[in-house]
Protein backbone atom coordinates (compact mmCIF):
# COMPACT_ATOMS: atom_id res chain seq x y z
CA UNK A 1 0.00 0.00 0.00
CA UNK A 2 0.80 3.54 -0.81
CA UNK A 3 0.19 5.98 1.74
CA UNK A 4 0.52 9.91 1.88
CA UNK A 5 0.31 11.74 4.82
CA UNK A 6 0.00 15.61 5.15
CA UNK A 7 0.57 17.98 7.65
CA UNK A 8 2.00 21.38 7.86
CA UNK A 9 3.73 20.13 11.40
CA UNK A 10 5.90 16.90 11.18
CA UNK A 11 4.49 14.23 12.24
CA UNK A 12 1.41 15.93 14.95
CA UNK A 13 -1.16 13.15 15.04
CA UNK A 14 0.53 10.85 12.48
CA UNK A 15 4.00 10.18 14.37
CA UNK A 16 2.87 6.26 15.51
CA UNK A 17 0.42 5.58 12.33
CA UNK A 18 3.03 6.36 9.88
CA UNK A 19 5.81 4.53 11.99
CA UNK A 20 3.69 1.23 11.68
CA UNK A 21 2.61 1.77 8.21
CA UNK A 22 6.92 2.45 7.36
CA UNK A 23 7.63 -0.71 9.21
CA UNK A 24 5.77 -3.02 6.54
CA UNK A 25 8.20 -3.68 3.62
CA UNK A 26 4.89 -3.68 1.99
CA UNK A 27 4.04 -0.51 1.69
CA UNK A 28 5.64 2.51 1.10
CA UNK A 29 5.04 5.73 3.28
CA UNK A 30 5.67 9.55 2.22
CA UNK A 31 4.68 12.38 4.09
CA UNK A 32 4.22 15.69 2.74
CA UNK A 33 4.98 18.65 4.82
CA UNK A 34 6.23 22.54 5.34
CA UNK A 35 8.25 20.99 8.52
CA UNK A 36 12.05 20.47 7.62
CA UNK A 37 12.58 18.99 11.15
CA UNK A 38 12.68 15.15 12.71
CA UNK A 39 12.49 11.76 10.92
CA UNK A 40 10.60 8.86 11.07
CA UNK A 41 11.93 5.32 9.96
CA UNK A 42 11.24 3.97 7.01
CA UNK A 43 9.42 7.81 5.62
CA UNK A 44 10.46 9.52 2.55
CA UNK A 45 9.64 12.98 3.75
CA UNK A 46 8.89 15.74 1.15
CA UNK A 47 8.39 19.49 1.41
CA UNK A 48 5.88 22.00 0.12
CA UNK A 49 5.93 25.74 0.66
CA UNK A 50 3.27 28.51 -0.33
CA UNK A 51 4.39 30.56 -3.09
CA UNK A 52 3.16 33.73 -0.98
CA UNK A 53 1.43 34.69 2.05
CA UNK A 54 -1.96 35.94 2.28
CA UNK A 55 -2.38 39.13 1.13
CA UNK A 56 -2.79 41.59 3.58
CA UNK A 57 -5.51 43.64 1.78
CA UNK A 58 -7.62 40.15 1.41
CA UNK A 59 -10.69 41.07 3.84
CA UNK A 60 -10.24 39.25 6.90
CA UNK A 61 -13.17 37.18 6.99
CA UNK A 62 -11.15 35.15 4.32
CA UNK A 63 -7.23 35.39 5.01
CA UNK A 64 -7.31 31.89 6.38
CA UNK A 65 -8.97 30.16 3.13
CA UNK A 66 -6.61 32.31 1.11
CA UNK A 67 -4.39 31.24 3.22
CA UNK A 68 -5.29 27.70 2.92
CA UNK A 69 -5.36 27.87 -0.54
CA UNK A 70 -1.86 28.56 -1.09
CA UNK A 71 -0.92 25.61 0.79
CA UNK A 72 -3.40 23.42 -0.98
CA UNK A 73 -1.95 24.83 -4.18
CA UNK A 74 1.64 23.72 -2.24
CA UNK A 75 0.56 20.34 -1.87
CA UNK A 76 -0.56 20.16 -5.60
CA UNK A 77 2.73 20.92 -7.02
CA UNK A 78 4.00 18.81 -4.95
CA UNK A 79 1.62 16.01 -5.57
CA UNK A 80 2.16 16.52 -9.61
CA UNK A 81 5.96 16.01 -8.64
CA UNK A 82 5.74 12.92 -7.24
CA UNK A 83 3.50 11.74 -9.87
CA UNK A 84 6.35 12.36 -12.14
CA UNK A 85 8.80 10.25 -9.93
CA UNK A 86 6.32 7.35 -9.72
CA UNK A 87 4.71 7.97 -6.72
CA UNK A 88 0.64 8.00 -7.04
CA UNK A 89 -0.48 6.89 -3.06
CA UNK A 90 -3.64 4.76 -2.62
CA UNK A 91 -4.98 6.81 0.37
CA UNK A 92 -3.47 10.11 1.40
CA UNK A 93 -4.07 10.85 4.86
CA UNK A 94 -3.92 14.65 5.85
CA UNK A 95 -5.21 17.08 8.87
CA UNK A 96 -7.89 19.42 7.78
CA UNK A 97 -8.33 23.23 7.89
CA UNK A 98 -5.04 24.30 7.12
CA UNK A 99 -5.26 23.42 3.31
CA UNK A 100 -3.05 20.68 2.44
CA UNK A 101 -5.78 18.03 1.60
CA UNK A 102 -7.64 20.27 -0.83
CA UNK A 103 -6.89 19.49 -4.13
CA UNK A 104 -4.94 15.76 -3.54
CA UNK A 105 -7.98 14.64 -5.16
CA UNK A 106 -7.51 16.99 -8.34
CA UNK A 107 -3.79 15.84 -8.45
CA UNK A 108 -4.90 11.85 -7.78
CA UNK A 109 -8.20 11.34 -8.77
CA UNK A 110 -8.55 7.43 -8.18
CA UNK A 111 -6.86 8.14 -4.98
CA UNK A 112 -8.96 7.73 -1.62
CA UNK A 113 -8.95 10.61 1.08
CA UNK A 114 -8.97 10.26 4.87
CA UNK A 115 -9.22 13.53 6.72
CA UNK A 116 -8.46 14.19 10.23
CA UNK A 117 -11.08 16.24 11.21
CA UNK A 118 -10.03 18.35 14.97
CA UNK A 119 -12.02 21.35 14.92
CA UNK A 120 -15.24 22.84 13.63
CA UNK A 121 -15.27 26.27 14.59
CA UNK A 122 -18.69 27.99 15.91
CA UNK A 123 -18.93 32.19 17.33
CA UNK A 124 -21.54 31.12 20.47
CA UNK A 125 -21.44 28.22 22.49
CA UNK A 126 -18.13 26.71 22.22
CA UNK A 127 -14.57 28.14 22.47
CA UNK A 128 -14.85 31.62 21.16
CA UNK A 129 -17.58 32.95 23.41
CA UNK A 130 -16.73 31.17 26.35
CA UNK A 131 -14.18 33.46 28.80
CA UNK A 132 -15.92 36.74 27.51
CA UNK A 133 -19.44 36.42 25.49
CA UNK A 134 -19.34 39.83 25.43
CA UNK A 135 -16.32 40.12 23.29
CA UNK A 136 -17.65 38.27 20.51
CA UNK A 137 -18.91 40.91 17.71
CA UNK A 138 -21.17 40.05 14.87
CA UNK A 139 -17.64 40.97 13.05
CA UNK A 140 -16.23 37.83 14.66
CA UNK A 141 -19.36 35.52 14.29
CA UNK A 142 -18.97 36.29 10.31
CA UNK A 143 -15.61 35.81 10.14
CA UNK A 144 -15.98 32.67 12.62
CA UNK A 145 -18.48 31.40 10.67
CA UNK A 146 -16.08 31.94 7.49
CA UNK A 147 -13.72 29.97 9.04
CA UNK A 148 -14.87 26.50 8.33
CA UNK A 149 -14.50 26.69 4.72
CA UNK A 150 -11.66 25.34 4.02
CA UNK A 151 -12.94 22.09 6.32
CA UNK A 152 -16.22 22.19 4.82
CA UNK A 153 -14.67 22.00 1.14
CA UNK A 154 -12.83 18.83 2.96
CA UNK A 155 -15.89 17.46 4.32
CA UNK A 156 -17.42 17.07 1.10
CA UNK A 157 -14.83 15.36 -0.76
CA UNK A 158 -13.03 13.06 1.27
CA UNK A 159 -13.63 9.54 1.56
CA UNK A 160 -13.83 9.43 5.13
CA UNK A 161 -13.23 11.36 8.29
CA UNK A 162 -12.16 10.68 11.52
CA UNK A 163 -11.98 13.04 14.92
CA UNK A 164 -10.26 11.98 17.96
CA UNK A 165 -12.85 12.88 20.90
CA UNK A 166 -16.49 12.44 21.07
CA UNK A 167 -16.84 16.24 22.50
CA UNK A 168 -14.64 17.42 19.60
CA UNK A 169 -17.02 15.31 16.77
CA UNK A 170 -19.78 17.09 18.06
CA UNK A 171 -18.99 20.35 16.99
CA UNK A 172 -19.67 19.36 13.62
CA UNK A 173 -23.39 19.95 11.83
CA UNK A 174 -25.11 17.17 10.90
CA UNK A 175 -25.11 15.02 8.57
CA UNK A 176 -21.28 15.29 8.67
CA UNK A 177 -21.03 14.34 12.49
CA UNK A 178 -22.63 11.06 12.13
CA UNK A 179 -19.75 10.08 9.47
CA UNK A 180 -17.20 10.65 11.05
CA UNK A 181 -15.38 8.06 13.09
CA UNK A 182 -13.94 8.75 15.86
CA UNK A 183 -10.11 7.65 16.98
CA UNK A 184 -7.70 8.84 19.19
CA UNK A 185 -4.81 8.77 18.19
CA UNK A 186 -3.78 7.01 21.12
CA UNK A 187 -1.62 7.09 24.23
CA UNK A 188 1.64 5.41 25.02
CA UNK A 189 0.94 3.76 28.36
CA UNK A 190 4.18 1.96 28.76
CA UNK A 191 5.99 5.56 28.37
CA UNK A 192 3.49 7.55 30.04
CA UNK A 193 3.33 5.60 33.71
CA UNK A 194 3.99 5.97 37.01
CA UNK A 195 6.72 5.48 39.28
CA UNK A 196 5.77 5.54 43.06
CA UNK A 197 8.16 8.06 44.99
CA UNK A 198 9.33 9.21 42.03
CA UNK A 199 11.23 12.92 42.44
CA UNK A 200 11.76 15.90 40.50
CA UNK A 201 14.98 16.66 38.91
CA UNK A 202 15.82 18.21 36.18
CA UNK A 203 18.56 20.63 34.69
CA UNK A 204 19.35 23.60 37.00
CA UNK A 205 16.01 22.41 38.84
CA UNK A 206 16.15 20.29 42.19
CA UNK A 207 12.52 19.67 43.93
CA UNK A 208 13.45 16.71 45.38
CA UNK A 209 13.47 17.63 48.73
CA UNK A 210 9.54 19.03 48.22
CA UNK A 211 6.83 17.66 50.20
CA UNK A 212 3.88 19.27 47.71
CA UNK A 213 4.49 19.83 44.01
CA UNK A 214 1.59 21.10 41.75
CA UNK A 215 2.43 20.92 38.26
CA UNK A 216 0.77 22.54 35.29
CA UNK A 217 1.56 21.61 31.27
CA UNK A 218 0.90 23.81 27.83
CA UNK A 219 1.67 24.48 24.62
CA UNK A 220 0.90 28.24 24.92
CA UNK A 221 0.30 30.58 28.22
CA UNK A 222 -2.97 31.47 27.37
CA UNK A 223 -6.44 32.19 28.66
CA UNK A 224 -7.94 28.98 26.65
CA UNK A 225 -5.72 26.81 28.80
CA UNK A 226 -6.70 29.05 32.04
CA UNK A 227 -3.47 29.78 32.92
CA UNK A 228 -4.60 33.19 34.61
CA UNK A 229 -6.63 31.12 36.47
CA UNK A 230 -4.16 28.77 37.40
CA UNK A 231 -1.73 31.72 38.86
CA UNK A 232 -4.14 33.13 40.58
CA UNK A 233 -4.72 29.98 42.06
CA UNK A 234 -0.99 29.58 42.78
CA UNK A 235 -1.03 32.86 44.85
CA UNK A 236 -3.87 31.68 46.86
CA UNK A 237 -1.72 28.25 47.33
CA UNK A 238 1.67 29.54 48.37
CA UNK A 239 -0.65 31.26 50.83
CA UNK A 240 -1.83 28.53 52.66
CA UNK A 241 0.95 25.96 52.00
CA UNK A 242 4.62 27.07 52.64
CA UNK A 243 5.75 24.09 51.31
CA UNK A 244 4.35 23.98 48.21
CA UNK A 245 5.62 24.60 44.80
CA UNK A 246 4.37 24.89 41.44
CA UNK A 247 6.38 24.07 37.97
CA UNK A 248 4.75 25.22 34.90
CA UNK A 249 6.30 23.51 31.76
CA UNK A 250 5.66 25.25 28.13
CA UNK A 251 6.15 28.49 26.73
CA UNK A 252 5.36 32.23 26.69
CA UNK A 253 3.68 32.23 23.82
CA UNK A 254 -0.07 31.87 22.61
CA UNK A 255 -0.97 28.74 21.01
CA UNK A 256 -4.58 29.45 21.09
CA UNK A 257 -6.80 32.33 20.99
CA UNK A 258 -6.37 36.03 20.87
CA UNK A 259 -2.63 37.49 21.45
CA UNK A 260 -2.00 40.00 23.58
CA UNK A 261 -0.72 43.42 21.74
CA UNK A 262 2.86 43.30 20.51
CA UNK A 263 5.82 42.75 23.26
CA UNK A 264 3.39 41.56 25.92
CA UNK A 265 2.64 38.19 27.56
CA UNK A 266 0.50 36.22 29.97
CA UNK A 267 2.87 35.31 31.43
CA UNK A 268 4.26 38.84 32.21
CA UNK A 269 0.73 40.00 32.75
CA UNK A 270 0.40 37.31 35.60
CA UNK A 271 3.45 38.04 37.31
CA UNK A 272 2.79 41.65 37.39
CA UNK A 273 -1.19 41.48 38.38
CA UNK A 274 0.34 38.97 41.29
CA UNK A 275 3.17 41.03 42.90
CA UNK A 276 3.15 38.73 45.75
CA UNK A 277 4.27 35.89 44.23
CA UNK A 278 6.92 33.75 45.86
CA UNK A 279 9.35 33.17 42.66
CA UNK A 280 11.38 30.61 44.65
CA UNK A 281 8.21 28.76 44.90
CA UNK A 282 6.92 29.30 41.00
CA UNK A 283 9.05 27.37 38.28
CA UNK A 284 8.68 28.08 34.45
CA UNK A 285 11.03 25.35 32.70
CA UNK A 286 10.30 25.98 28.97
CA UNK A 287 9.39 22.92 26.61
CA UNK A 288 10.94 19.89 27.82
CA UNK A 289 12.04 16.88 26.02
CA UNK A 290 9.35 13.77 26.56
CA UNK A 291 11.38 12.15 29.16
CA UNK A 292 12.04 15.06 31.56
CA UNK A 293 8.38 16.10 31.19
CA UNK A 294 7.36 12.83 32.21
CA UNK A 295 9.50 12.94 35.25
CA UNK A 296 7.58 16.11 36.11
CA UNK A 297 4.15 14.40 35.69
CA UNK A 298 5.46 11.29 37.60
CA UNK A 299 6.39 13.57 40.81
CA UNK A 300 3.56 14.96 40.42
CA UNK A 301 1.37 15.89 43.70
CA UNK A 302 -1.45 17.48 41.66
CA UNK A 303 -1.10 18.22 38.19
CA UNK A 304 -3.70 20.87 36.79
CA UNK A 305 -5.12 20.99 33.34
CA UNK A 306 -7.71 23.60 32.51
CA UNK A 307 -9.34 24.68 29.03
CA UNK A 308 -12.20 26.28 27.97
CA UNK A 309 -14.76 23.86 25.31
CA UNK A 310 -12.33 23.61 22.56
CA UNK A 311 -9.99 20.44 21.36
CA UNK A 312 -8.40 18.72 24.03
CA UNK A 313 -5.04 18.31 24.57
CA UNK A 314 -2.58 15.09 24.49
CA UNK A 315 -0.84 16.16 27.88
CA UNK A 316 -4.43 15.40 29.86
CA UNK A 317 -4.35 12.00 28.80
CA UNK A 318 -1.07 11.74 29.06
CA UNK A 319 -0.50 12.70 33.11
CA UNK A 320 -3.83 10.41 33.48
CA UNK A 321 -1.89 7.35 32.16
CA UNK A 322 1.30 8.79 34.18
CA UNK A 323 -1.12 8.12 37.40
CA UNK A 324 -1.53 11.92 38.16
CA UNK A 325 -3.79 13.62 40.81
CA UNK A 326 -5.56 15.53 38.16
CA UNK A 327 -7.41 18.93 38.72
CA UNK A 328 -9.48 20.08 35.59
CA UNK A 329 -11.79 22.10 34.62
CA UNK A 330 -15.14 21.29 35.00
CA UNK A 331 -15.56 21.86 30.80
CA UNK A 332 -17.35 19.37 28.33
CA UNK A 333 -14.02 18.14 27.18
CA UNK A 334 -12.37 17.05 30.13
CA UNK A 335 -15.78 15.49 31.37
CA UNK A 336 -15.53 13.26 28.63
CA UNK A 337 -12.14 12.06 30.27
CA UNK A 338 -12.65 12.53 34.06
CA UNK A 339 -15.63 11.68 36.37
CA UNK A 340 -15.43 13.77 39.68
CA UNK A 341 -13.74 11.81 42.27
CA UNK A 342 -13.56 8.75 40.20
CA UNK A 343 -10.21 9.52 38.22
CA UNK A 344 -9.74 13.16 38.96
CA UNK A 345 -11.25 15.95 40.55
CA UNK A 346 -13.01 18.69 38.41
CA UNK A 347 -13.03 22.74 39.35
CA UNK A 348 -15.13 25.38 38.55
CA UNK A 349 -13.09 27.30 35.20
CA UNK A 350 -13.91 30.74 36.46
CA UNK A 351 -12.89 30.32 39.86
CA UNK A 352 -9.45 30.31 40.78
CA UNK A 353 -10.64 30.43 44.28
CA UNK A 354 -12.21 26.50 43.88
CA UNK A 355 -9.82 25.73 41.96
CA UNK A 356 -7.42 26.40 45.10
CA UNK A 357 -9.91 24.08 46.95
CA UNK A 358 -9.71 21.25 45.22
CA UNK A 359 -5.95 21.10 44.73
CA UNK A 360 -6.08 21.98 48.75
CA UNK A 361 -8.01 18.70 49.25
CA UNK A 362 -5.84 16.69 46.99
CA UNK A 363 -2.94 17.53 48.91
CA UNK A 364 -4.37 17.41 52.35
CA UNK A 365 -5.30 13.66 51.84
CA UNK A 366 -2.81 11.84 49.47
CA UNK A 367 -4.18 8.64 50.61
CA UNK A 368 -7.72 9.32 49.69
CA UNK A 369 -6.69 10.31 46.21
CA UNK A 370 -4.39 7.26 45.87
CA UNK A 371 -7.68 5.12 44.44
CA UNK A 372 -8.07 7.94 42.15
CA UNK A 373 -4.31 7.76 40.36
CA UNK A 374 -5.38 4.23 39.66
CA UNK A 375 -8.28 5.15 38.32
CA UNK A 376 -7.24 7.58 36.17
CA UNK A 377 -4.62 4.93 34.75
CA UNK A 378 -6.74 2.89 34.02
CA UNK A 379 -9.57 4.56 32.16
CA UNK A 380 -6.68 5.46 29.61
CA UNK A 381 -5.15 1.97 29.66
CA UNK A 382 -8.79 0.50 29.00
CA UNK A 383 -9.71 3.20 26.35
CA UNK A 384 -6.96 5.03 24.62
CA UNK A 385 -3.76 2.88 25.08
CA UNK A 386 -1.82 3.33 21.39
CA UNK A 387 -1.33 -0.23 21.66
CA UNK A 388 -5.08 -0.77 20.71
CA UNK A 389 -5.97 1.97 18.95
CA UNK A 390 -3.04 2.05 16.84
CA UNK A 391 -4.43 -1.45 14.88
CA UNK A 392 -7.64 0.30 14.67
CA UNK A 393 -5.96 3.39 12.93
CA UNK A 394 -3.63 1.09 10.35
CA UNK A 395 -7.30 -1.11 9.90
CA UNK A 396 -9.29 2.37 9.05
CA UNK A 397 -6.43 3.15 6.92
CA UNK A 398 -6.82 0.16 4.61
CA UNK A 399 -10.42 -0.56 4.74
CA UNK A 400 -10.77 3.32 3.57
CA UNK A 401 -7.82 2.73 0.81
CA UNK A 402 -9.19 -0.58 -0.87
CA UNK A 403 -12.80 0.49 -0.65
CA UNK A 404 -14.10 3.76 0.63
CA UNK A 405 -15.70 4.65 3.62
Amino acid sequence: MRVLFLHNNFPAQYRFVATALAADPRNRVVFGTTNANGELPGVTRVHYKPARAANPATHHYVRNLEEAVLTGQAVYRMALELKRQGFEPDIVCGHSGWGPTLYVKDAFPKTKLLCYFEWFYRARGSDADFVDPASISLDDECRIRTRNAPILLDLAQCDAGLSPTEFQRAQFPEPWASRLHCLHDGIDVEFFSPEPGAKLVLPGLDLSHVPEIVTYATRGMEPYRGFPQFMRAVALLQERRPGMHAVVVGDDRVAYGRKLPEGQSYRQKMLEELPGLDLARLHFTGSLPYPLYRQVLRASSVHVYLTVPFVLSWSLMESLATGCLVVGSDTAPIREMIADNHNGLLADFFSPEHLAERIGEALDDPGRMAPIRAAARQGIVERYALRDLLPRHVRLIREVAAAGA
